[in-house]
């Protein structure tokens, strides 16, 4: 135990924090125990090597915190392993940028010289990264940290693709994708963000090649025409029947396209004729399938028109659309423009619009790795989703799961394991090149990011390697902590990929939060400029207040609002515990842990507090295993602000005033043994405060990190106690409020009278006659259970007793009168909610039988304060009408 007098008068965040994490990872503190324990692990939702963490992200680490620390307290075998994502085309666009700047391409590079400046990229933002990990606290396990692109990674990766090549769910073919024109790469359906914009149906004339009229269409992309093989009618369209197998000519290029009947065709929609583009639109795509037509692609991979657009061949697409319109107005082709709202889909990574287009790229078959999936979450082997409503999220998606687009046309991520032979253009696909490799050249393209983060669970643990003693040991994971916006992206290929490789599921509990907010509710973001830097807010307020303010903000699977008064009130919360606790150590004296005695005789105040501590060790303890920290914190909050601070320790002064020796000892060892176990509460959400006060208090053990969780003790149960103490505190509060109303301050004195309900709480009162005298200060105490009350009086009722203060001349009867009314009132309400709830069959057979009673105990007391009301009404209207 440190010098108790070096613990500072005030509180100040930083010099709390400082130089305590890298203590922490000096004595190895965050590392598996290793005894042989349980295990609990955690595997780190990898940040994007692309910036700085933000508050979603302190957010997201600090109730995976949360977890950890409290499951090596209760002696878990725990592993937290970290690692970061290499983030495919964030990070090569991010690295692009940069070069720009100086006018340089990554073609001017060459692919080898551009991923050194891309590596470099990284280890700068890695170590970034690791430091704001550190400044809010986090216990992970450094020497297990991985990348998404390491080699044991890399491994994981060629193996997965193999394999799913080899049992035919991976195949190489042409397909609409999401072509991403910026950044030149497919996207998966998913990275694509759909955005309401300003937009227009054009519909155009199409002119029959005979003459004999036209047909018209509308379009909200008309420079696609230019790629157009046919236009469609339904086969059972009347109005177009006559036009099935003859021709219309494409305005502009004179192209001629044939009439085909299709299906797929909605009557009811428009004209009911549609142009067919099949390698600019997913659903033209499957009719030109159908019917064997040509696709004709007219764009660049920057989204500029090609040759095959005629006159618009080097215009940029939104360029070739006003010209193309332009031309098809002055030619006579251009019956109206609509103007509509219309939902398009946006690049997530780089914000340009998405252009649906045609190429050949490398798919996953989804359809029965999603089956596997769902199949799976039918049996105890199921992954809990905490809420439980995001279960139905993931089975919804996987339900109607598209087959996912891997391949990314970019330089920096893992290269697709397959190989063209340079002269039969023979497809190898293996974990290793061909071994003449000079007769074959490698695939360019590379997996997208989710490929490799789908294997984080396992991958990180050694897999393929089943032989790896954490893999063994630390999967299936415990929990995965992740917010709602990924459980598509992530959550869900983690799932499938890890049924298939392992036969497990990647882990047991998904704990899924929402997102921070700004104080109107608005997402952060550049553009509205609300976004806020948690290293700021720590800065200011300290890691402690941040990861308490984030730990209570909402219930699972909320958003939370963030707001510097929220974030004051975390600290203020921490500066009472701090302030609390010096009050304990300076009135120690020369108190150890050897002194320490919670067997011997007690007041009610230290029965009390021990019986509400246990009560709390197990309502946190319970709530924590449900995820449910926002409602552990109130509970801790009550417990210490009003519980301890307020009332426990206000009435230690009482004894270790007024005590014999060995009653000043054991409010001592109350006081000590309260406050270190509710620092051990707090400690998985502010890790820095608890472990500075700990080592001011007489302690075992080098770190509150590795002292054991509290544990509800049986000896300290006393229900008895916390009824006894809620009737006093009731009491006190009661007359404090009446000389409020009265004007009568607690520093005059006043008469005050308390009438018990029985013998047993009489006596309780008269033992405890010393608390009564300090708080409430009276100038005679009357305690009977019979007394002669005078008529001008201000009373109220609690639990077990009645009080009464005469204050003469300072009563107005009416007044007293309408204010019992109310309370009247009160209690009638009270009465009639517990009667209808244990009127309710389905409660009293289903809920536990202490609660029911507890229900029923609520309604006695409840009664006995009505009926003590109304007698008091009574009786002043008596006096009010003589």
């Amino acid at each position: 135990m440190e010098d108790n007098l070096t613990m500072s008068k005030k509180y100040e965040p930083s010099k709390v924090e400082e130089g305590r994490y890298e203590k922490w990872l000096e004595k190895d503190l965050f590392r598996p125990n290793e005894k042989g324990t349980e295990p609990y692990s955690i595997v780190i939702p990898p940040p994007n090597v692309t910036g700085k963490l933000h508050l979603g992200h302190a957010w997201d680490t600090t109730l995976q915190d949360i977890i950890i620390r409290q499951k090596r307290m209760q002696g878990y075998d725990t592993l937290w392993l970290p690692g970061m994502d290499h983030a495919g085309i964030a990070t090569q666009a991010k690295v692009e940028e940069k070069l720009a700047q100086q006018n340089i391409s990554r073609h001017d590079l060459g692919r080898e010289k551009f991923l050194d400046k891309v590596w470099e990229w990284k280890e700068d933002y890695a170590e970034e990264i690791r430091k704001q990990w550190a400044k809010v606290g986090i216990s992970v396990d450094y020497s297990r940290e991985r990348f998404t692109l390491d080699e044991g990674l890399n491994k994981a990766v060629n193996k997965v693709f193999v394999d799913l090549y080899n049992k035919g769910l991976i195949y190489r073919g042409e397909y609409i994708i999401n072509w991403d024109p910026k950044a030149q790469t497919a996207l998966s359906d998913i990275e694509v963000e759909h955005k309401e914009v300003n937009g227009a149906f054009y519909h155009i004339q199409y002119p029959l090649a005979d003459g004999e009229g036209g047909v018209e269409i509308a379009t909200t992309r008309p420079e696609t025409m230019l790629g157009d093989t046919a236009v469609a009618v339904h086969p059972e369209d009347e109005r177009y029947q006559h036009l099935i197998g003859k021709k219309v000519l494409l305005p502009i290029l004179n192209r001629e396209l044939e009439v085909i009947a299709d299906d797929y065709v909605d009557r009811e929609f428009g004209t009911g004729v549609v142009k067919i583009t099949p390698a600019h639109d997913p659903n033209d795509f499957d009719i030109g399938q159908r019917h064997n037509l040509e696709q004709v692609n007219v764009m660049h991979d920057d989204a500029s028109m090609n040759s095959l657009a005629g006159p618009y061949e080097g215009m940029d697409r939104f360029e070739a659309r006003k010209a193309l319109v332009k031309d098809l107005k002055e030619q006579g082709y251009l019956i109206k423009i609509e103007e509509m709202q219309h939902s398009v889909g946006h690049s997530e990574r780089t914000g340009v619009v998405v252009e649906p287009r045609l190429s050949t790229q490398w798919f996953v078959k989804m359809t029965p790795l999603a089956e596997n999936a769902l199949k799976n979450q039918k049996t105890e082997n199921k992954v809990h989703f905490a809420p439980e409503r995001f279960e139905k999220t993931f089975t919804t998606w996987m339900e109607n799961v598209h087959d996912w687009v891997i391949s990314r046309q970019l330089w920096w991520g893992h290269r697709i394991p397959a190989w063209y032979h340079n002269e039969t253009g023979e497809v190898y696909v293996g974990e290793h090149a061909p071994e003449d490799k000079e007769n074959w050249t490698q695939d360019t393209d590379v997996l997208d990011t989710w490929f490799s983060s789908a294997l984080w669970p396992f991958s990180t643990m050694g897999w393929p390697d089943e032989n790896s003693e954490d893999y063994k040991k630390y999967f299936p994971t415990s929990t995965l902590v992740t917010g709602y916006d990924i459980i598509f992206f992530w959550v869900s290929r983690m799932i499938f990929q890890s049924l298939e490789f392992t036969g497990e599921s990647p882990f047991k509990n998904v704990l899924i939060h929402g997102l921070i907010r700004d104080e109107q509710g608005r997402k952060m973001s550049k553009s509205l400029g609300n976004g806020i830097d948690p290293m700021e807010v720590i800065d200011q307020y300290g890691a402690d207040a941040l990861r308490w303010f984030l730990s209570n903000g909402s219930a699972p699977g909320q958003d939370v609002r963030f707001s510097y008064e929220k974030m004051d009130a975390a600290w203020n919360f921490i500066n009472k515990i701090w302030n609390a606790s010096r009050y304990v150590i300076m009135n120690l004296g020369e108190f150890k842990l050897e002194d320490s005695d919670l067997s011997g005789e007690k007041s009610i105040a230290d029965k009390w507090i021990l019986a509400r501590l246990n009560e709390v060790v197990g309502q946190v303890t319970e709530l924590f295993e449900k995820f449910e920290f926002g409602e552990a914190g109130r509970q801790l909050y009550k417990f210490i602000w009003d519980d301890y601070c307020d009332w426990y320790i206000e009435m230690s002064k009482e004894i270790l005033m007024q005590g014999t020796e060995q009653q000043k000892n054991t409010t001592k060892s109350v006081l000590v043994h309260v406050l270190d176990q509710t620092l051990r509460l707090l400690h998985p959400i502010m890790p820095f405060v608890t472990e500075e006060i700990w080592e001011h208090i007489p302690h075992e053990g080098e770190s509150i990190v590795l002292a054991s969780y509290p544990q509800v003790r049986e000896e300290f149960e006393d229900s008895k106690a916390i009824n006894n103490m809620e009737m006093l505190i009731a009491l006190i509060k009661s007359v404090r409020s009446i000389r409020l109303e009265a004007n009568r301050p607690l520093s005059k004195e006043v008469d005050i009278l308390i009438k018990a309900k029985g013998q047993e709480e009489k006596d309780f009162l008269v033992q405890n006659r010393s608390f009564l005298e300090r708080f409430c200060n009276p100038a005679d105490l009357q305690i009977d259970t019979e007394l002669t009350i005078p008529d001008e009086v201000k009373s109220a009722v609690v639990s077990g007793a009645e009080i009464y203060l005469p204050l003469a001349g300072l009563v107005d009867i009416g007044e007293e009168i309408q204010r019992l009314e109310k309370e009247k009132e009160k209690w009638e309400k009270e009465i009639d909610r517990v009667e209808k709830k244990l009127a309710n069959e389905k409660f009293v057979q289903n809920a536990p039988d202490n609660i029911v009673e507890e229900e029923r105990q609520k309604g006695v007391d409840y009664r006995e304060r009505f009926n003590a009301v109304t007698k008091q009404i009574e009786k002043l209207k008596s006096i009010n009408e003589g």
